[in-house]
């Protein structure tokens, strides 16, 4: 079956970020002059999907507003003759047919995904996390979906990690089927490095089958009352294969402000109008110093 719908989850606190964070939601810090969040939007429609869901919480509206018309900017944007600046944010609003809905306990990964099931309904789905922003020349989600059209199973997106770091990701254990394509033997959630089934960390891109819902409803709620997506993804393989993708391209972790603002920098250098400039600012900063 074709994808057609994708899940955005962005309902955390962002406790990471406050003060920051206390009155503005997490995924719409922006990088350089973009939200987090539009970054994964793009990049499920330039995979193909255009109905996507974001599961938000309390004080998340500014996402909301963000994805939606603004009649008096638009107008005053107009009046100036600012076609330029109009055109970015008509097309914010366009990029795709978005649906929201709340999370109104944090409880957890797992549970956010199952707030979304009544939307998604009896068919598979993207799932974006979008502390993860993914620099590829195909798009990360669409390089999935080829995975998926070949085995018509759950994908999750995976990268080599250094031993030290698998206390931050889950980790697979995997058998080699293709050459970046791997079938999942089992999953472990932050393992210490010397347990760590494989150097394999899974990132925030998935493609999950409807059974999934299935297997959250059936997970025990852990540590704070909370269904984690790694114990719903262990009994799913019970039922079904799962297969791991090492994508290609670059990831950033913004989901910490050391990488928010590593990620900030290598996009502001990248940009053509403000490259150039910023550079030679880090530049004199270096010499100065």
């Amino acid at each position: 079956m074709k994808i057609r719908k994708a899940v955005v989850t962005a309902a955390g606190w962002g406790t990471r970020f406050l003060p920051a964070t206390k009155a503005q939601p997490k995924e719409m810090l922006p990088l350089v002059d973009k939200p987090m969040i539009q970054y994964v939007v793009e990049e499920a429609v330039a995979s193909g999907i255009k109905q996507i869901i974001i599961v938000t919480a309390l004080g998340k509206r500014a996402i909301e507003d963000h994805f939606d018309r603004s009649f008096e900017l638009e107008y005053a944007l107009k009046q100036k003759g600012s076609s330029e600046l109009l055109e970015k944010v008509q097309q914010t609003m366009e990029l795709a047919n978005i649906s929201y809905i709340r999370q109104k306990e944090q409880l957890g990964l797992g549970h956010a995904v199952l707030t979304a099931k009544e939307l998604i309904g009896d068919e598979p789905f993207a799932l974006f996390l979008p502390d993860d922003i993914i620099e590829s020349k195909i798009p990360a989600m669409k390089q999935m979906l080829g995975v998926y059209d070949r085995y018509g199973s759950s994908v999750i997106a995976v990268q080599t990690i250094a031993p030290e770091e698998s206390k931050a990701y889950g980790v697979i254990a995997p058998r080699q089927v293709e050459k970046r394509i791997y079938q999942v033997l089992s999953l472990v959630e932050k393992p210490e490095p010397e347990d760590a089934p494989s150097n394999l960390g899974i990132v925030g891109r998935y493609i999950l089958t409807p059974e999934i819902f299935d297997m959250l409803e059936k997970t025990t709620p852990g540590k704070g009352g909370e269904i984690q997506l790694t114990d719903g993804l262990r009994l799913l393989l019970k039922k079904q294969k799962i297969y791991a993708y090492q994508f290609q391209g670059t990831r950033h972790d913004t989901g910490t402000p050391l990488g928010f603002l590593k990620a900030s920098v290598e996009f502001a250098l990248k940009r053509p109008d403000l490259g150039p400039r910023f550079k030679e600012y880090l530049q004199q900063l270096n010499l100065s110093n």
